[in-house]
C-alpha cells in the first residue's frame, strides 16, 4: 500500500508544482495495468484534469511526466500511453521492499485505518429461536461475520449484533408445539396446533425435557405450564443455534431479545409510541394506531398498534433501532433476507421520522440459495426428510468449503451452491485451490530451514515474482474497499489471484537452490510474504490456512 500511497503523493506534488492546483485524493487513482509490459502502476489523473485545465489529456500527461522524472525516485521508467494514461515501471527493489513490511507486521498485515474509528452496529442471523438454521441463514451468517471481520481490520469499532425474536405468535406456537410432543412422551393427548412446529427437532427437546423432569407438567397449571414451555423452548433453541454458530465460526459481541422491549410493562415501547405521537407522526383510524409513513415516501401508511390492543412487528423493531442508535451507534447495519424488501422502507421512514439523518440505517437483502447436485436441486436433508441445516451442510463437505462457496458470490445475486464441487479434493474447487496453495508455501519453508531478512531484495527480477508482489503489496487496500462496500467476495477473488500467481510461481522456479544461497533467501522471503498475506485473507472470511493436506 506504500507504493500506492507514495505514488498518489508524488501525483499530487507534480499537479501542484506544475499546474499550481491542489487535487483531492480521490480524483487520483492508481491502477495496475492488465498488460504488464505497460508498467506495474498506472493512473488517469491527467484525463480528469482534462475538463479543468481545458487541455488535451496527452498535453497535461506529458507535463506530469516531466515533473514526476524529477520527483519520483522509486520510478524506473515513466511513460506516457493515449489518451493521457501515465504508466509507471517502479524499481524492483522498491517492490520487493513490501516482503519485510509484510513479515515485520505479521497477522496484522492489510490492517487499515478506513473506518477511523466509526461506531457500527451490524445486525445478521436474527433467525427465530424455532427450529434449526438452515441454508438461508448459513450465507446470511456467513455474509455477515465476513464483513465484520473486515470492518473490524479496517478501523470500524464493530458491534456484531443477534436480534433474538423471542415474542409474539410464533413463540406461543413453540410452547404449544412442545407441549403436544411433551404429552406423546406419556402417551397423552394434547393438540398440536395445525400452524405450529412438527419437525424432529421439536419432537427431540420435548423428549429432553420429559426424560429431565419427568410427568409433573402433565397436570400443571396451563398458564403456567405455557409460559414455561416457551422460556424452556427458547433457552434450548438458541443454544443449539448458539453451538451451530460456534460451529460454523460465526460470533457475536451482543444477543438483544425482543421481550427485553415488552418487559416493565412495554416501557420502552410506550416511550417510542409517545414520543412518535408527539413528534405528529401518529393518528388513530379504525381503532388502531397508525404511522404517517407516506408523508416519508412510503405508498401506504403503516398500523402500529392494531384495534385489538396488539402491537404490529414494526412497533418493537423501531424501538430495538432506536435503542442501538441510544447505545451510541450512529451508523446501523442490517443483513435481512430478501423477503424482507418491503420492510426496510419502512423501516428506514422511521426512523427518518424521529430525526435520525438519512443514511443512518443501511440494509442489505441476502437472496436466495438453490443447493445443487449433480445437475438437480437439493431441497430436503437425506437424513431428516426436511430442509438442509447448516450443521448437515458442514458435516457433509467441511466450515471452510460451507463459508466460502456463501462468501464467494455477492449476497444480491441468486445462488446454486454446488455440492459435488464443494465436496471435490482438486483445484477445480476454489476452497482446495487456495488452501492447498498455502500448504504448498509451508512445505517449501520447512524444507528450507533458515532465512535472513535482507535490506534488499535485488535478485527478485522474474517477471512472476513481480506479479506476486505487486499483488500482495494490493492487499490492504481490497481490504479496506471489501470492509466499505461490504462485500467479502472481493477478499475470495483476491485469494483465488494470489493463489494462481503462486501456483505459476511455483512451477516456474526452483525455490530452495542450495547452489544459490542469496536467491533462495530473497525468494523464501517472497513465499514467507504471500503465506502470510493468504492466511490473513482467508481469516478474513473465516477459513482456515490448513499447513498439511
Amino acid at each position: 500500500m506504500k507504493i500506492e500511497e507514495n505514488l498518489k503523493e508524488s501525483i499530487k506534488i507534480a499537479i501542484k508544482n506544475t499546474f499550481a492546483m491542489d487535487l483531492a485524493d480521490d480524483l487520483v487513482m492508481i491502477e495496475i495495468p492488465r498488460d504488464p509490459s505497460w508498467g506495474d502502476y498506472s493512473t488517469n489523473a491527467a484525463m480528469r484534469l482534462t475538463k479543468i485545465l481545458r487541455q488535451n489529456p496527452r498535453v497535461i500527461a506529458e507535463a506530469l511526466k516531466n515533473e514526476l522524472e524529477k520527483i519520483l525516485k522509486d520510478a524506473e521508467s515513466i511513460t506516457v500511453a493515449n489518451p493521457g494514461f501515465i504508466n509507471f515501471k517502479m524499481k524492483k527493489a522498491t517492490l520487493a521492499n513490501i516482503i519485510n513490511n509484510v513479515l515485520e507486521l505479521g497477522d496484522n498485515y492489510g490492517r487499515n485505518d478506513e473506518g477511523k474509528g466509526e461506531k457500527v452496529l451490524v445486525e445478521y442471523v436474527s433467525a427465530n429461536p424455532t427450529g434449526d438454521l438452515h441454508l438461508g441463514h448459513a450465507r446470511g451468517a456467513a455474509w455477515g461475520d465476513s464483513v465484520t471481520r473486515l470492518m473490524n481490520f479496517s478501523g470500524f469499532n464493530c458491534l456484531r449484533e443477534y436480534y433474538i425474536n423471542d415474542a409474539g405468535h410464533q413463540i406461543e406456537m413453540l410452547g404449544e408445539s412442545l407441549i403436544s410432543r411433551y404429552f406423546d412422551c406419556f402417551n397423552k393427548k394434547y393438540p398440536l396446533p395445525e400452524d405450529g412446529y412438527h419437525g424432529p427437532d421439536v419432537i427431540k427437546l420435548a423428549q429432553d425435557m420429559a426424560n429431565t423432569e419427568g410427568d409433573k407438567w402433565l397436570t400443571a397449571d396451563p398458564v403456567e405450564r405455557l409460559e414455561y414451555f416457551k422460556d424452556k423452548g427458547i433457552e434450548l433453541e438458541l443454544n443449539k443455534i448458539k453451538r451451530d454458530l460456534d460451529y460454523y465460526r460465526v460470533g457475536f459481541d451482543s444477543w438483544i431479545h425482543e421481550r427485553f422491549f415488552y418487559e416493565n410493562d412495554s416501557e420502552r415501547i410506550k416511550n417510542i409510541l409517545n414520543r412518535m405521537d408527539n413528534m405528529g407522526l401518529t393518528y388513530e383510524a379504525d381503532g388502531a394506531l397508525w404511522f404517517k409513513s407516506t408523508e416519508y415516501g412510503d405508498d401506504k401508511d403503516r398500523v402500529l398498534r392494531k384495534a385489538d390492543g396488539l402491537l404490529t412487528y414494526l412497533t418493537p423493531d423501531i424501538a430495538n433501532h432506536v435503542y442501538k442508535l441510544e447505545r451510541g451507534y450512529k451508523k446501523l447495519v442490517n443483513f435481512w433476507g430478501a423477503d424482507h424488501h418491503g420492510y426496510v422502507k419502512r423501516m428506514t421512514y422511521a426512523l427518518e421520522a424521529m430525526g435520525y439523518p438519512k443514511g443512518t440505517l443501511e440494509v442489505d437483502l441476502i437472496q436466495m440459495v438453490r443447493l445443487v447436485e449433480n445437475g438437480e436441486e437439493v431441497k430436503m436433508s437425506k437424513r431428516t426428510g426436511n430442509a438442509v441445516t447448516i450443521r448437515e451442510l458442514c458435516d457433509d463437505i467441511g466450515v471452510d468449503a460451507a463459508r466460502y462457496f456463501f462468501v464467494c458470490k455477492d449476497v444480491a445475486t441468486h445462488f446454486d451452491f454446488d455440492l459435488g464441487l464443494a465436496r471435490k479434493q482438486t483445484s477445480d474447487n476454489p476452497v482446495f485451490y487456495a488452501q492447498y496453495a498455502y500448504a504448498r508455501m509451508n512445505s517449501i519453508i520447512e524444507s528450507c530451514k533458515a532465512f535472513e531478512k535482507v535490506d534488499n531484495y535485488d535478485l527478485l527480477i522474474e517477471e512472476k515474482e513481480t506479479l506476486l508482489l505487486k499483488h500482495i503489496n494490493e492487499f490492504p487496500s481490497v481490504v479496506a474497499d471489501a470492509a466499505i462496500t461490504r462485500m467479502p467476495n472481493k477478499i475470495c477473488n483476491y485469494v483465488q489471484k494470489l493463489a494462481q500467481y503462486f501456483h505459476s510461481y511455483y512451477a516456474s522456479f526452483k525455490v530452495n537452490n542450495p547452489n544459490e544461497p542469496e536467491l533462495t533467501n530473497q525468494r523464501v522471503g517472497l513465499v514467507k510474504a504471500t503465506m502470510v498475506t493468504l492466511k490473513n485473507a482467508l481469516n478474513l472470511i473465516g477459513i482456515e490456512a490448513k499447513e498439511k493436506m
